[in-house]
Order: structure tokens, then C-alpha cells, then sequence
């Protein structure tokens, strides 16, 4: 087994926890917060996604999904373009609304595949190149890639969990 084949497994893996976590789920659950300043599910997948659009797309030299394929004209956010969420306030978390779990799941979906593509077309010493500078030691796209799939591992932990809370309460 590759690298190749390991990363798509394991994106693999979170594509099944994004629907996972959305499935069935109205927008009242979607925007729910468990607290003042907790995030919800829809800004978790929205934010986990728009990172991976953003890094994968920036390390393959690749426009975002976001905005060459109309997502950001779809959600209608009131951010700026490029905003992936990063240090957002409970204010800007409470922008991201959305219509229903499927467009979620849909941007999801076309993200995931413009990932997976490029992965599929990946060599061994791909994995070395420095993809940012801004960093020490700087970093290669092998880590920016675990990096990427990591930080998509915990929002979608974070989603399925507050999912699970919801529920409780409304049994």
C-alpha cells in the first residue's frame, strides 16, 4: 500500500463521518448550539470542508471548490470569499446558516472529490515538497496533508458529538 491509497482511505473515512454526522438532521439541529458560544454542526462541516478546500487546493496549485463550482454563491454567507472560519467569533459562527444537511453533504462531496484526484496523482517524492514557508521546520505536503485530514478528523468528532447531545435532549 502507498501513501496514495492511504490518504484516500482515510479522507475516505471522513467523507463517511461528514454524513454521518448530517443524516437526517433538520436545520433547527443543524444551527443549534449546546451553549452561547458553541459552534454547530453546520458551521463544523462547513468550516472542516472549506479548510480542506482551501489547503489542498492551495498546496495542488488548484482553485477552490468554493468558488470555481458556485458553493459560495449557494450558501450565500455573509463573509468574505476566501473566510474558511479560522478564529471566527461566536458572532461569525452564527453566520453560517444553511438549508439543509444535503448542501452541506454536497459541498462536502464535490471538495472530497477534487482531493481525491489529486492524491490519485500523486508521486512518493511529492510528499517532500515544501508547500509553506511561513513555518519552522517549514512544511511539506505530506504533513500539510495528515494536517489537513487531522484537523477534518476532530470537527467531525466535535459535530457527531453535538449531534449526539441534541438527541439526547429531544428523546
Amino acid at each position: 500500500m502507498h501513501a496514495n491509497d492511504i490518504l484516500i482511505d482515510a479522507y475516505g473515512r471522513v467523507q463517511e463521518e461528514v454524513h454521518a454526522a448530517l443524516d437526517g438532521l433538520t436545520p433547527d439541529q443543524l444551527h443549534a448550539r449546546v451553549a452561547a458560544d458553541a459552534n454547530s454542526i453546520a458551521w463544523l462541516i462547513w468550516h472542516l470542508t472549506r479548510v480542506q478546500d482551501d489547503h489542498v487546493a492551495d498546496a495542488a496549485g488548484l482553485d477552490q471548490v468554493w468558488l470555481t463550482q458556485g458553493w459560495e454563491k449557494r450558501f450565500g454567507l455573509d463573509l468574505p470569499p476566501r473566510d474558511t472560519g479560522y478564529g471566527h467569533t461566536s458572532a461569525k459562527v452564527g453566520k453560517v446558516r444553511v438549508e439543509s444537511a444535503g448542501q452541506l453533504t454536497g459541498y462536502y462531496d464535490a471538495v472530497h472529490e477534487q482531493t481525491l484526484e489529486y492524491l490519485r496523482g500523486l508521486a512518493p517524492e511529492d510528499y517532500e515538497r515544501i508547500v509553506d514557508e511561513r513555518w519552522d521546520p517549514p512544511v511539506s505536503l505530506g504533513v500539510r496533508l495528515v494536517s489537513v485530514l487531522s484537523d477534518d478528523l476532530e470537527h467531525v468528532g466535535q459535530a457527531a458529538y453535538v449531534r449526539g447531545l441534541l438527541q439526547s435532549t429531544e428523546a
